[in-house]
Order: C-alpha cells, then structure tokens, then sequence
C-alpha cells in the first residue's frame, strides 16, 4: 500500500477534474481506497493489453477483485456504505466482456498516480513529497520474496498497543505524583498569606493542578487509543479472514488447474499476533475498567474483543489437505484439517476432530446436524503440535465411507449430480481464554459413487462446480448455463493441469469444442457468449454418438497425459479440428501431408488426417483408424508415423522423418501394415517371426511394408482374396513360402 498511502493525503489538494479523470465511474475511487493493499500487489505491469491469450488471468483478477470487494462490503458496519460497496462490485461487471479492459485501467490509475506523486509543487499547499519505494528486486534482476501477509497492518497495531501501555504506565506515575503533591499539601494546610511556607503551598497546589490536568487529558488519550486499537484490530482481522477465504477459494480453482500456493505460514503467523493483540487490548481494557469502574463505553469495546476473538479463534481451523472430491463406498482416502492457532491452546487433555459427512441442504444450514446420511469408519484424529514445523494438525489417514444415504433426486438428477461435504468439529480452549470454543470446518464438495464407472460423471459434477461458483455462494449453489468463454477457459486450465504441459488450448480447437456441444457445423459462427448448459457437458450425449461431451474431453485428457504429453507440448499434434476446417487447410497440399487430430468417434483416441491420391488421379483427405492407448503401449506414435509411407509431411510443410525422429525407436515388437479404402487405412499386425527389415527400408527407418501396395478392396472387411494378394505381395519380398 506504499502508493495508495502516500496518495491518500494529496487527494484533498487535487481537483474534481483530475479526480474524475484519475477515477472513472468504471472504476470508482472506493475500490481503489477499500482495495489498496491487494491492487498494488498484482503485477499490472507484466500483462500485454493487446495479447488475448492473457484474458482468462484477467478474468482471474477481476473475479478476486468483485470478491475481495463482497467480503469488505459484508464486514463494513456502515450500512451507507456497504450498500454502496455491493452496487459498486455489481458494476464492475461491466468489465465481464472485456476484462483486458480492467487490466488497462487499473495500470493507468497507477501511472497516473506515480507520476502525481513525481511532481513537485502541483499546489501551493501541497506537502512536500516523497519517493515512491519500489519493489526490490535481487541482483539477478528477479523480484525478492514478497512480505508476510498483513505485515504493516499487525505492526501498526503492536505500536498502537504499545502506546496505550505506555500510556498507562504514565498515568500510574502521575497518578503516585499525584498523591504525593496531595499529602504533602495536606502537613502545610491552613497557613495563613504572611507565613513563610505559604508560597509553598501555592506551589504545590498549582503543581497539584497541573497533574490533574496532565492525568485528565493522558486518560483521555488512553481511552481514545483503546477505541482506535479495537477499530484498527476489527479491520485488520477482517483483511486477515477474507485471505483465509481467498486462500480456500484458489484451493477450490486449482481443482481445474489454477495456481495455488498452498503455504499457510504468513496467514497462521497473522492469526498468532492477531489473538496477542485482542489478548494485550483485553488485558488494557480490563485496567481501565479499574481505575475508571464500569462505564457503558468500556462494555461495548469489551463484547466487540470478545466477538474479533471467537470469530478468530472459529475461522483458524481450516482443510490444509482436502480429501477426494469423488470418493468411492468401502475405498479409503485421507485428509489433514490444520489449526491456525494451534500453538496458543490450553494444555491438558488433547483436543479431538470429529468428522462426518453432510448433504448439501445440511452443508447450507451452519450448523452441526443431527441426522447422520453417511457411516464413516475412522472418522476422528487429534490436534497434534509438531515442535519442528509448528503446525497443529488432524490427520485422518484411513477414512472410508461404509454406506451413504442419498436424497430424493429430483427429474433426471443422476446419484453422480448429488454434493455432499466432510465436516470436521471439535472443542477447544485458548490459553488466557476462560470458557472453550466449539469450531467448525467443512471440506470442498465431494461427490461419492459405489462404482468406478461412475467416476467420470462425478469428476463432471466437480469440475462444473469449482469452474462456475460463485466464491460466496451458498452451499452448493451453481449456475445451470454459463457463457461458452468461461467454458473454453475451464477446459483449457485442466487440460493443462491433467496432462502437465503449459501448451493449452487454441481457437481452433475451442472452435470445433463449440461446434460438437452446440451441434453447429457453420465454421464461421462465433460461439463466445452463446450460453453452454450443464445438460450439454454432462446429461445429453453428443449428436450421433453414444458418450457425452465431457466424458469424450476425458478421454482426450487421459491419452493425452499417458501418451502424448511430448508429442503435444511441442505443438505436434493439432489436437481438436473438424472434418470441415481440415478440409480448407489441408485441400491445397500435395499428397503425404498430414496432421494428428483428436478423434471424435471414439473417446481416447487420436488419428491421423492426410492428403492422399484419390481414385481418379486427384487427391483426397482420408483419416487413418484412431489410435488408443492400447494401440500406443504396444508402439508408440513416433514409430507408427515412421512406418507409414503414405505420410510424408506433417501440416504444413515439414518432413516428418525430421520433426518425429526423436520419438523414433529401434525396438519394435510389432510390425505393422497399412492399406486405405475409401475411408481410412485399416492395419494388420503380423506375427514377430517377421523379418525386421525390409529390401526397401531406407537408412534410419523402420520397417516399410507399402511398397507394393496392392488396392485395397472397396469394403472395410478384408475379404480373404485380398488378404491373400497383400500377404503373397509381402512374400514375394522376403522370399517366403505364402504357405
């Protein structure tokens, strides 16, 4: 907030023009005041405004914004204001359709601001100013260790308690002062004007006057740094909490692949200090209350300490380690809940998690249920102190869900559609804190399924709701229809998560994506807001196919990362096009080229489109029967290119025997033949007694055995006078018998 502190006191100097132009309507002076610290943290700087490949980190950004802005609207006690703040926020979605434009705006306020702040004497009453400190960098240029969260705001506060001690102590020493000047006036009273020792007790009294007046304004002074220091504590903690949220929102987004640092150091410190301050505020208020009695104003800032401390004690237990989010009946899986404060509990007996599973109604209700709908077996595990990493943690390590009972599904509701949560209580004690704390946590959803078939339709289910909630949501509310764009985002941040690459999706490939959701053929559609339903990803199977459209993504996903992550990470593989689009870019190029596409029949399959020479002399694009897994464990796709003859240039024009060679292998345990019809190339395996190599085997390559091609029959079936022709071929080069 170095910036935004040092702009706040030149705002009142600046003209209402220059403020308007400085914050537009889009982009109200509130957010920028509200917002500071976390504005000023992002780096605006590192986005190119022009490069629409950085739109979906914008969208992040002002997704975070609107939310920061909620949770600030929802803890500020002026209703004026937090009605405000929640217009303001609505507003900002304006942005939705263009959040590069967020980027463009906020990077200019700060420009703005800097060189405000650059210039000197801009008015006459102006302060001097001062130079902005920038972000250290380390010596080779890269950005040093960003400080613990809400550093400054938990100093500030530790100043301003050790003001009001020092504060206190003051007025105990004129408070001894003080009685002393009393009872030394009283040995010298009722000397008359002439006595000698009269002026001295004119002193006195004017002495004792004037520590009167001392004590007066210093308990004064006490008193309005206790108001300050509870007010200052309620912001600070209520920034400390929305990071906690945040910090569990970005754990929910890295479900689909979104960056998350899972590090609960910074936060667990600023619990720490902030239950020192409440302690050391309470302590100082409980000394007031003493020396002035009880005083309704002292009343009010003690029940509001005491609710900063159970709202801080109750959000400290959060799920560090989140279990499954499909779980499967009579399978085990573990979980680890983490106490924030976990250092500061009272010794004694240990403190013990309970766990139990909750419906999504009961998950909306905050309360512990007394109806169990699941048996969970090893469903408690202590809080435990590791000295070393001082951590308080709940390790759950063998839990299993022996039996679930489901609602009432409603219409076509699958059990896979059905959310339910781990809630983890238990009661603790704070040392310096009388009575103990019931607290309370709950997990991400989950969905929980009897069979392994159903764990892709489940995954649907999860991934559909961490994609598109709302981060303040109630539990377990998601929209029905999202824009397709936010749809293109999803899809690509998790297929770069599951497959490990930083290669995501293109416009091609989002394009076709639209195309088979929306049953649209017309390539020249723009589908960006045309709104995709939940019924469209996971209900209704695609057209003509009997698999819907996220259980085909899937399969994609599960080849890509178990056979192809190099092949796509070097942009081998063109990935997801239709029939229509491979036709304009492949219909000009000579015979031989080819490029790898998903294929959109099977699920987990990928194949390979190429121009080849068509009956009439001309050319034609044909596609090669999609590869599997199977197929690709047995050879992998490198030497199953190699020992194609047909193909001879991957899109657009490059010599595959260059572009594939480092996938090249020279153990292959099959051989293969490939023969086209009308419609694909369909393969033989022959047995391994084959000869490895062939008369026209070039240097470097494998086996070939397509030349002499005899024509393949016009059907798909190998009738057995045209596998006796290719095999009598295949013998008249090896010098074998047919028979």
């Amino acid at each position: 907030m170095a910036l935004w502190a040092q702009m706040t006191p030149k705002l009142q100097y600046l003209p209402t023009e220059t403020l308007n132009e400085l914050y537009p309507d889009t982009f109200p002076l509130d957010v920028r005041h509200y917002l500071a610290g976390w504005i000023e943290e992002q780096r605006w700087e590192n986005f190119d405004v022009d490069n629409m490949e950085q739109e979906p980190q914008a969208r992040r950004l002002l997704d975070q914004m609107v939310h920061l802005l909620q949770e600030v609207a929802q803890h500020n006690p002026n209703v004026v204001e937090r009605v405000k703040l929640q217009h303001i926020s609505r507003n900002l979605s304006v942005f939705q359709q263009q959040p590069m434009q967020l980027v463009r705006t906020v990077r200019d306020i700060l420009r703005k601001e800097s060189h405000l702040l650059a210039q000197v004497g801009l008015h006459h009453n102006f302060p001097p100013f001062q130079q902005i400190p920038q972000d250290p960098l380390a010596t080779n240029g890269t950005p040093q260790p960003a400080r613990e969260d809400g550093k400054t705001d938990v100093d500030k506060l530790v100043l301003k308690v050790l003001e009001i001690q020092s504060c206190r102590q003051t007025l105990h020493q004129l408070q001894e002062d003080l009685n002393w000047e009393k009872q030394e006036m009283e040995s010298i009273q009722g000397q008359n004007e002439l006595d000698p020792q009269h002026s001295d007790q004119v002193t006195r009294q004017n002495r004792i006057q004037q520590l009167e007046y001392n004590y007066s304004v210093c308990a004064k002074k006490r008193m309005q740094l206790l108001q300050e220091a509870v007010c200052a504590l309620e912001l600070c903690q209520s920034c400390l909490i929305l990071r906690i949220k945040s910090w569990r929102w970005e754990q929910y987004r890295a479900t689909i692949g979104l960056h998350f640092d899972d590090n609960l150091g910074p936060l667990q410190t600023w619990c720490e200090q902030l239950l020192g301050v409440n302690s050391n505020l309470r302590q100082e208020l409980m000394l007031v209350k003493r020396d002035h009695g009880g005083v309704e104003q002292f009343h009010t800032l003690q029940e509001s300490l005491a609710h900063l401390l159970q709202t801080l004690i109750q959000n400290s237990l959060v799920v560090d380690k989140q279990p499954p989010q499909v779980i499967k009946t009579q399978s085990k899986f573990s979980t680890t809940v983490r106490y924030l404060l976990g250092e500061k509990m009272a010794p004694g007996k240990p403190v013990l998690l309970k766990a139990q599973i909750i419906t999504e109604a009961q998950a909306r209700q905050g309360v512990v249920p007394n109806e169990n709908v699941g048996e969970l077996i090893n469903s408690t595990a202590i809080l435990e102190h590791n000295t070393a990493s001082k951590n308080t943690c709940a390790t759950f390590r063998n839990m299993s869900i022996r039996k679930i009972k489901r609602a009432d599904r409603k219409g076509s509701e699958s059990v896979t559609e059905e959310k339910f949560a781990l809630l983890f209580t238990t009661e603790l004690t704070i040392t310096g804190c009388e009575s103990p704390y019931s607290i309370q946590t709950i997990s991400l959803p989950v969905v929980v399924i009897v069979h392994g078939s159903q764990e892709i339709n489940a995954m649907a289910t999860i991934i559909w709701d961490c994609a598109f909630s709302e981060p303040n949501r109630i539990p377990f509310i998601v929209p029905e229809r999202v824009p397709w764009k936010q749809m293109c985002e999803a899809l690509s941040s998790k297929f770069m998560s599951e497959v490990q690459t930083q290669q995501g999706l293109d416009r091609y490939n989002f394009h076709f994506l639209a195309q088979k959701t929306f049953d649209q053929p017309d390539i020249s559609e723009d589908f960006s807001n045309m709104p995709v339903s939940w019924a469209q990803f996971n209900k209704e199977v695609l057209p003509g196919r009997n698999f819907t459209f996220w259980q085909w993504f899937e399969g994609v996903m599960d080849l890509t990362k178990k056979c192809l992550r190099d092949y796509w990470s070097e942009k081998l593989i063109f990935g997801f096009i239709g029939k229509q689009h491979l036709h304009v870019i492949l219909q000009n190029k000579p015979n031989g080229t080819f490029l790898l596409r998903f294929s959109d029949s099977e699920i987990g399959g990928i194949t390979i489109a190429y121009v080849g020479p068509s009956d009439n002399g001309g050319r034609k694009i044909q596609n090669i029967q999609p590869f599997t897994k199977k197929d690709l464990d047995s050879a992998g796709l490198g030497d199953r290119i190699r020992d194609i003859n047909c193909i001879t240039h991957v899109y657009p024009d490059l010599p595959k025997n260059e572009v594939f060679k480092k996938f090249f292998t020279g153990n292959v345990m099959e051989k293969f033949i490939y023969f086209s019809n009308s419609t694909q190339i369909v393969k033989l395996v022959l047995p391994q007694s084959t000869p490895p190599y062939m008369p026209e085997q070039m240097p470097g390559q494998g086996p070939l055995y397509t030349s002499p091609m005899p024509q393949a029959p016009s059907s798909e079936e190998i009738d057995m006078e045209a596998l006796e022709g290719i095999l009598s071929s295949i013998c008249q080069n090896t010098n074998k018998d047919l028979h």
